[in-house]
């Protein structure tokens, strides 16, 4: 299965230094299969038009549009009138608190997390400014990595108009139990959205499981173009107090979409999801992502456990964020001692490795770790990853904790 996967993607195909490239970067964007290129330079070369004209160029729009939205709503169990799309999920998730900002005032409050990536924190926070709300923040247990339940359970009260929380943290590679967090805050009162961003590429979404009011996404996470792509019940979307054009159609999901959209993009999304569902078997759409999302899930969690166990037996690497044994994508952060994250990474590139470093702008979380400084170095696992990338991994970072 491997091989096959890993000859849909051009990119794997790149050497530097006389290396392939093993790309652990995919926590900031995986590389792109061709089908999804193919897929968006068909659209430009041969459909490319405007929406919602009489003639064939627009008419072929409007139909790989909706088609697009279809595989978006099969990814995420929904209707395709509750999937709109933006320039990326920090862009839509500001346009959404906007909406719904327009709505509360002094007295209400919002409940956001330590753990999450700050596109699920900014747009609340600006609430805080423009329209008097009350922030209210959810801890984390640093030891383990996870949200503090009872820090959860007492920020939500019945002024609580909203809590965001995120599926799986960027930074770290936790999962959190949103399913139940969503519980907690439709019994007092409260809207919930969720960051899926991180948690997209490695967990099969179901907003209709987790219950929760709003949901936003990426594509270029899950081997796909930059754009956005987001979840919002379908009653919620209708009355919400977008900012839009007078002529605009004012119809579900429409009036979520502020002008002419990123047409190529979308498509490029469905494709991303067709790639997927390419993976496994079965009788429908999501049935073959259900299957490629198990076989996937259980790959990654291999890796990642070698990964863990690999690195936390090189002295002087410190490993951050839950063990294999607990929910959590297959996303490692570490560090190494002497050496700053940026160090680390510029090492790597030397053995062909590219990770990540820094904060990935989940810099609450980094910072309460004490490194907002030195940052944390990242690797995820991809559906691309191999043993052999993993096992050059450990050693390229065995190597650079040699050096004292």
């Amino acid at each position: 299965m491997l091989n096959q996967i890993r000859s849909r993607f051009p990119a794997l195909h790149r050497q530097h230094l006389g290396h392939p490239v093993a790309y652990f970067d995919g926590p900031g964007g995986t590389q792109v299969p061709q089908t999804v290129v193919d897929a968006m330079a068909d659209y430009l070369l041969h459909h490319n038009a405007n929406t919602h004209w009489a003639y064939p160029t627009s008419n072929e729009t409007d139909a790989l549009l909706l088609e697009a939205r279809e595989r978006l709503a099969d990814f995420l169990n929904c209707s395709a009138r509750e999937v709109w799309f933006a320039n990326n999920m920090s862009t839509g998730t500001f346009h959404l608190a906007r909406a719904l900002g327009r709505g509360w005032g002094p007295g209400d409050e919002v409940v956001i997390t330590d753990l999450d990536h700050h596109a699920n924190v900014a747009p609340w926070r600006a609430l805080e400014k423009e329209r008097g709300i009350t922030i209210k923040q959810v801890s984390v247990d640093l030891k383990r990595g996870q949200l503090d339940w009872p820090s959860l359970k007492a920020a939500l009260g019945p002024r609580t108009k909203l809590l965001a929380i995120g599926a799986g943290s960027n930074a770290l590679g936790t999962i959190s139990d949103v399913t139940a967090a969503a519980k907690l805050a439709h019994a007092a009162g409260a809207l919930v959205f969720v960051d899926a961003v991180h948690y997209a590429p490695h967990e099969l979404v179901d907003v209709r499981a987790i219950d929760c009011d709003f949901l936003g996404c990426s594509a270029y996470k899950f081997y796909g173009p930059h754009i956005g792509v987001l979840y919002g019940r379908e009653t919620l979307l209708a009355g919400l107090d977008v900012p839009k054009l007078e002529p605009a159609p004012d119809d579900v999901p429409d009036r979520m979409e502020t002008g002419t959209q990123n047409h190529e993009g979308i498509i490029g999304a469905g494709a991303a999801v067709e790639f997927l569902a390419s993976i496994g078997e079965g009788g429908t759409r999501r049935a073959r992502l259900e299957s490629a999302f198990g076989l996937l899930h259980g790959r990654g969690m291999k890796l990642f456990t070698r990964l863990w166990d690999g690195l936390g037996a090189i002295e002087g690497v410190t490993r951050y964020g839950p063990g294999p044994d607990q929910p959590r994508t297959p996303t490692i952060a570490f560090t190494v001692k002497g050496h700053t994250a940026e160090a680390v990474t510029r090492a790597l590139v030397g053995r062909g490795i590219f990770t990540s470093h820094g904060d990935f702008y989940a810099a609450t979380i980094v910072r309460l770790l004490g490194l907002e400084v030195d940052g944390l170095v990242r690797a995820g696992a991809a559906c691309y990853t191999s043993e052999e990338e993993v096992e050059r991994l450990i050693a390229g970072v065995a190597e650079v904790a040699s050096r004292r």
